[in-house]
């Protein structure tokens, strides 16, 4: 029998079941991939064989496998029926590096992905493993993969604990669950539950394998190609968009918008990432943004927009809305730079806005903050109020989030290239949030593993 010990609150699991019946926890594993690729994409399926229900944020996984020189590795939740929202995970390079696991991914589970009851299953969870650096990796060398298990197959070589406790599976050293008696708890197998992220929140840290992620889709995100302006007509492309590691500070990957331009209206590449649908109402929106002051290659001299802004999907709607971050490092429109314009807008008729610009180089990481409350629309930067729009501006229907690096002119000839990057996003609904509070959240999701939430209202 399973023994159970409850002390505040927690419950610790003390015995597990012998050998000679079923294990607590059996895992079942499957292959979307070759062994060659660009992404691995290992599906797990979790199945209580005990006969006590056991509480899902109390149960971790290990999925090993060989970092291919030594490089960094990203990993995200591509689907399951529990919500992506409710999946941990984190790269851990393991104590002692055993042959084809030197790495595992550790995958985990909030508090808010709830119990599995006696024989109740996960069902599968499809998870995706890549090198930050983007470049193919070889899955021969990852002890938890199998190239044959196409269909799903129980995997001892994939282990799982319950409450750090090993009760699945054959770790790297040969170690597998006590037959009988307690087994010992694992290093860093496990950690304190991972608490349920609040209502009404959005939050992403862009650990995705590049706009053709399936992931994107699924957590409602989308590169921009095709037609329209601003800026060069007809010029965006998924090209400009990426997510390598952050660099210059940053943390993990980040969201890179790249335009690029020979100085002609054909050679010109715009790049834009939005919601895929109007998220955005009221409540407050943050997002750690790096901006440039100077190209990443050619010539400088350009009349640049990094943007961060909200707006409504139909520029004609009634009840049209947008609130905007543009930063010009060297102007436009007329105006010397560096630029930093704060706008909210009623229509999109080039009148109807309320404006301010900050005189100022902003070149490196930023915390930007959008706070629309209480009827009025409150610009932040680094903690510092910029500039607050009242009732008139206030937004009047949904929006889209968007970040886009676009040109508003070209006033010469040559190659050249600007960046933006964007670490993280964190929206709160409907209420008004401290940026130290949002950084807060966001170092605590980053603590446990958490790379995507999203509890807002569905309808």
């Amino acid at each position: 029998m399973v023994g159970l010990l409850v002390a505040g609150g927690t419950v610790l699991y003390s015995r597990w079941r012998s050998a000679e019946s079923s294990p607590v926890l059996t895992v079942r594993y499957r292959t979307d991939a070759p062994a060659k690729t660009g992404v691995a994409k290992p599906w797990l399926e979790v199945i209580n064989t005990s006969d006590r229900t056991v509480e899902l944020s109390d149960v971790t996984l290990r999925y090993y496998y060989s970092a291919d020189g030594g490089t960094a590795y990203g990993s995200n939740c591509v689907q399951t029926s529990l919500g992506c929202s409710r999946i941990t995970e984190r790269t851990v390079a393991a104590e002692d590096p055993a042959p084809k696991a030197d790495h595992y991914l550790l995958i985990g589970f909030t508090e808010a992905a709830g119990t599995l009851k006696p024989g109740g299953t996960t069902e599968g969870i499809g998870v995706q493993l890549y090198r930050v650096d983007h470049q193919k990796l070889n899955q021969a060398d990852d002890r938890s993969f199998n190239a044959e298990d196409t269909t799903y197959q129980q995997s001892k070589l994939v282990t799982a604990y319950l409450g750090g406790t090993h009760v699945w599976g054959e770790e790297p050293n040969g170690d597998t669950p006590s037959s009988g008696q307690t087994s010992p708890a694992t290093p860093g197998a496990s950690a304190s539950p991972v608490a349920a992220p609040p209502a009404g929140v959005l939050f992403d840290d862009f650990d995705y394998t590049g706009p053709d992620d399936p992931a994107l889709a699924a957590n409602g995100w989308a590169a921009r190609s095709g037609e329209g302006g601003p800026g060069i007509e007809d010029s965006w492309s998924t090209e400009g968009v990426d997510f390598p590691a952050a660099g210059d500070g940053g943390t993990g990957q980040a969201l890179r918008l790249r335009a690029s331009t020979d100085g002609t209206e054909r050679g010109t590449r715009q790049a834009e990432f939005h919601s895929s649908r109007p998220t955005f109402f009221t409540g407050t929106l943050v997002a750690r943004v790096y901006l440039s002051d100077k190209p990443v290659s050619g010539a400088d001299g350009d009349h640049v927009s990094q943007s961060f802004f909200t707006i409504s999907p139909d520029h004609e709607s009634p009840k049209y809305s947008e609130l905007d971050y543009e930063y010009l490092p060297n102007g436009g429109w007329g105006r010397y730079g560096p630029l930093l314009d704060t706008t909210s807008w009623r229509s999109s008729d080039q009148g109807d806005r309320v404006t301010s610009s900050q005189n100022q180089k902003l070149g490196g990481w930023h915390t930007m903050v959008i706070t629309a409350t209480d009827d009025k629309v409150v610009y932040s930067l680094d903690g510092r109020k910029l500039f607050t729009s009242g009732k008139k501006y206030f937004p009047r229907e949904r929006m889209t989030i968007n970040f886009s690096a676009w040109f508003i002119d070209l006033p010469f000839k040559g190659p050249r290239a600007w960046e933006m990057k964007v670490d993280w996003l964190y929206y709160q609904a409907d209420k008004a949030v401290s940026a130290k509070d949002v950084e807060k959240s966001v170092a605590g999701f980053a603590a446990g593993g958490t790379r995507y939430v999203n509890t807002l209202p569905k309808a």
